[in-house]
């Protein structure tokens, strides 16, 4: 009857692919027309479960579990405030201090505090939370792309070393542990999520073996590749920057059907040794395409049937955008899901929207949320998931099954829209300020936006700004902003008419008022400084990062320096440097 049922029903969203496909699209339809209901039976259960904790005990719960007594006896927390009872988990007191089931892992997060990566407690249950909200992003992608089970994805996907805490606990980033999970090893098979990469490969820690045979078998595999991927827009481009740095060796590989000597990794050779074969015609392919200079289009030129491209480029990563398009022809740009360390939040329901309208929609069985206005001045008034207001900026508070309770994620969300009863957000920035001189606070977005004004100037060199990082350097009173910048593109690019001082003047005005007033009333801020440096530089920053132990999935360009060597490394490598000639426009009245 199920059959029956399925083939003359369509789901909402649209008609599904198949029959677990309608499930799936019945789920996200179910969950977001009773999104507060599920809200308020999720924190019911968080809360009933967790009663004894010590952390729950210290704040008089008695054993409620409704949202009124949940919110006026729990405070908002960030990791500041976790962190000594966390420090005890990992230290090995065993007693429930923030989870009544007993923590299974520690989640190393990018963000850091205090210098080092935050440790998020999970348990075992959790895995499956993700594994569900994974198993929703194929089944809506395929109202959008048809087909997608007549052929493979390329996904550049790594894990990451891991730590053992004094309690014996695993620490490692989110997409290590689900990597290395049974759910993901043992994983049936499904025609529409057919990876090229074999577990082998994204399983090696050595992230150049593990790059390398995942490139081999995408290029054995080139006529099946429906789709290209990585985590974040930064992982895909180091990508191609591997295969154009290492294409001999691969195309020497595929020539005589042999594996470079440098891939010593036994389990990769002995899964490779059944994919390699001899295909001469292949290897005379991949050297006429990489051998030379133009690499515009290099994705669709290598893997013809490439129908989108399947990373993360919202916040941060949409300066990737550019290049993404220069090596993709223009690729749609798929973002599908919205997650941290913390938790799987939710998902893009049009994964093929342009960049710049993603929205996601949170899923409510995921955990409890709670939204703060960020408004100014700032409401005390804390808003749950069904009351947030259309066009209205929110920084995102969760209570997680694991034992986070109204933990500040520090993520500013924008509401676009609603899907039933469930708000869409588009992701807006990290709430961080990262560049301080005097009372100017500059944060990432403000930042973005600087850069992108700037570089406009240098389009009609054929020049753009490849990767860029800032410090503010208070070494000399007044202190100043100082802009590091890898240009690429234009060639020579020879400083024409004080092109780069321009641009250092189109970033002080794309900058806020404060800034302004601090550059031309106060006199408390320095001209800003755009220093170029040689190309390779931020490749040399992240291999740096690598060594220290940052992950390749999770690996971003820091928007803002302050690691002594790392200053050391990029002022090592300043090809030339410019000032703003002249102050920025600022009147008390203007806003």
């Amino acid at each position: 009857p199920m059959a029956v049922e399925f083939i003359s029903s369509s789901s909402p969203l649209g008609p599904p692919a198949c029959e677990s496909d309608a499930k799936a699209l019945l789920f996200i339809e179910e969950m977001t027309r009773n999104a507060d209901a599920v809200q308020e039976e999720v924190l019911a259960l968080i809360l009933s479960r967790n009663a004894e904790t010590e952390y729950l005990k210290s704040f008089n719960l008695d054993g409620a579990t409704d949202r009124k007594t949940f919110k006026s006896k729990i405070p908002i927390a960030t990791y500041e405030d976790l962190r000594p009872l966390i420090q005890r988990i990992a230290n090995g007191d065993r007693s429930p201090i923030l989870s009544a089931i007993p923590v299974s892992e520690f989640l190393t997060s990018s963000g850091t505090c205090a210098g080092e990566r935050k440790l998020m407690p999970t348990i075992n249950e959790e895995m499956d939370r993700r594994q569900l909200l994974y198993s929703l992003l194929q089944p809506v992608m395929n109202l959008y792309v048809k087909g997608l089970d007549k052929g493979k994805g390329l996904y550049f996907l790594f894990i990451k070393s891991e730590t053992t805490t004094p309690s014996g606990h695993l620490a490692r980033p989110v997409l290590t542990s689900y990597y290395k999970s049974e759910q993901f090893k043992t994983r049936p098979y499904d025609p529409f999520n057919v990876y090229t990469s074999p577990n082998e490969a994204i399983l090696c820690p050595d992230s150049f073996q593990s790059m390398y045979s995942q490139m081999l078998c995408g290029l054995y595999d080139r006529r099946h590749v429906l789709r290209v991927g990585a985590v974040f827009a930064s992982g895909l481009l180091r990508a191609i920057r591997f295969l154009q740095l290492h294409w001999p060796h691969l195309v020497q590989d595929i020539r005589t059907g042999s594996l470079n000597a440098q891939i010593t990794d036994p389990s990769i050779r002995e899964c490779m040794s059944r994919i390699l074969r001899p295909d001469p015609d292949l290897a005379d392919f991949i050297a006429a395409e990489c051998s030379g200079d133009d690499w515009e289009r290099i994705v669709p030129r290598i893997w013809p049937n490439t129908k989108y491209l399947d990373v993360i480029v919202t916040g941060a990563m949409a300066q990737y955008i550019p290049t993404l398009d220069y090596y993709s022809g223009g690729l749609p740009l798929a973002c599908t899901m919205y997650a941290s360390s913390e938790c799987y939040f939710g998902l893009n329901l049009k994964p093929m929207c342009s960049a710049s309208e993603v929205s996601y929609t949170i899923m409510p069985n995921m955990a409890y949320f709670e939204f703060l206005p960020t408004a100014s001045p700032p409401s005390p008034c804390v808003v749950d998931l069904a009351d947030v207001e259309i066009g209205k900026e929110y920084e995102l508070v969760v209570t997680t099954f694991a034992g986070l309770y109204r933990y500040a994620v520090g993520d500013i969300l924008r509401v676009t829209g609603f899907r039933n009863s469930a708000p869409q957000f588009r992701f807006v920035r990290r709430e961080n300020v990262i560049l301080s001189v005097d009372s100017d606070k500059t944060d990432e977005a403000e930042l973005q936006a600087a850069v992108e004004n700037a570089a406009k100037l240098l389009s009609e060199y054929g020049t753009r700004v490849a990767e860029y990082t800032t410090c503010a350097d208070t070494k000399a009173i007044p202190g100043h902003y100082v802009v590091y910048w890898e240009l690429s593109g234009g060639g020579k690019m020879a400083d024409e008419g004080g092109v780069l001082q321009k641009c250092c003047s189109a970033m002080e005005e794309s900058l806020n008022s404060v800034y302004r007033q601090c550059r031309v009333a106060d006199g408390s801020i320095g001209p800003l400084e755009i220093r170029v440096v040689g190309n390779g530089t931020f490749e040399e920053l992240m291999d740096y990062a690598i060594s220290r132990g940052a992950s390749i999935n999770q690996y971003k360009v820091p928007r803002c320096v302050t690691f002594t060597p790392i200053l050391e490394l990029l002022d090592s490598r300043v090809v030339s440097t410019h000032f703003s000639p002249c102050l920025p426009k600022w009147t008390p009245d203007r806003r």
